[in-house]
């Protein structure tokens, strides 16, 4: 209901909108009009109200809120149903319980602050409130626990295909960090639950620094880390950028369930930084190291490097570029 109030609201501009038509079009009584307009307040919303008149938006958050991102979403399963956290442990970790309960095909789970967040290895990911775009996505494909790998670089691709819109120029380096000037503006981890045969589900965690200053950063990655105001020169809407995320999420998702990997791998290439690169590997699997030139991806996503021994498959593991 709140979301249909800042809906009306927004399409009135610079006029107040009666509680009589509010409350009409949502078949509730004027009171209840009154607490929901107090509870958006509360969420953050300036609202104007004046006698005879009804209400009016004066200003509205820059918060991860349903009432805001769903407006205007042009999407077909991604962020359809949306969880809204002011703060959680790691959305992942909230996105796997609502899965294991039966959670639909593409519910998001979106947070202003992570205290626990983790990225790919186990590390830390830095997750502080108001400066980026935290959030989980649950999926449940039709396609096969062997393909799972390759929905990394999916969501790598949504990503970038994303910041395009603003003109962000990403890149991508394999399998799914996405950087600016070498350094990291993304991390996606990508965790499922399934048997041989049948995935039950996947959730995708998805951290975007966004309004980061150098400084905002801890010492130890400020040197790692960068932000999309960084690229772009100034601070950048977190609802308009989660927006278009969710809309090329869901885009490419659909693509993959219809016709397979194709297009995300056609996509990944053209954003990648990685292939054509002498690079260094450290395998996930048993921690060896080895260089290489790498020159494409596989049918399952691994990266293939060339090295004077022949070619190799990377599955998994950390890649720096040489």
């Amino acid at each position: 209901m709140r979301k249909t109030i800042v809906e009306m609201l927004k399409r009135a501009g610079n006029d107040f909108v009666s509680g009589e038509s509010i409350a009409g079009e949502l078949k509730i009584s004027r009171t209840a009009v009154w607490k929901h307009i107090q509870k958006l307040r509360e969420n953050g919303y300036e609202i104007l109200s004046r006698e005879r008149c009804g209400y009016k938006l004066k200003d509205a958050p820059d918060l991860l809120l349903p009432s805001e991102i769903q407006i205007g979403l042009n999407t077909q399963l991604v962020g359809v149903e949306m969880h809204y956290k002011p703060s959680v442990n790691s959305t992942n970790y909230v996105a796997k319980a609502l899965a294991y309960h039966g959670a639909k095909d593409g519910t998001i789970v979106v947070a202003e602050e992570q205290t626990g967040g983790k990225g790919r290895l186990e590390r830390k990911y830095f997750s502080p409130r108001g400066k980026g775009i935290w959030f989980s996505v649950i999926l449940r494909p039709n396609f096969l626990p062997k393909d799972a790998p390759k929905v990394t670089l999916m969501a790598a691709v949504a990503v970038a295909e994303a910041m395009n819109r603003f003109n962000l120029k990403p890149e991508i380096k394999w399998p799914n960090d996405i950087l600016f000037d070498g350094r990291k503006l993304v991390g996606i981890l990508t965790e499922m639950t399934g048997e041989m045969g049948k995935i039950y589900y996947i959730v995708v965690g998805i951290g975007i620094n966004v309004n980061f200053k150098r400084e905002d950063f801890p010492k130890e990655i400020r040197d790692t880390a960068a932000s999309l105001s960084e690229i772009s020169g100034g601070e950048l809407s977190r609802v308009q950028i989660f927006r278009a995320v969710l809309e090329e999420f869901d885009k490419i998702y659909r693509e993959v369930n219809a016709n397979g990997f194709g297009e995300v791998f056609k996509l990944w290439r053209k954003h990648n930084v990685t292939l054509g690169k002498n690079i260094r590997v450290i395998s996930a699997r048993d921690g060896e190291s080895f260089a290489g030139k790498a020159v494409d991806l596989n049918e399952d996503g691994a990266l293939v490097v060339e090295t004077p021994e022949g070619r190799r498959a990377v599955y998994a593991g950390d890649v720096s570029i040489r």
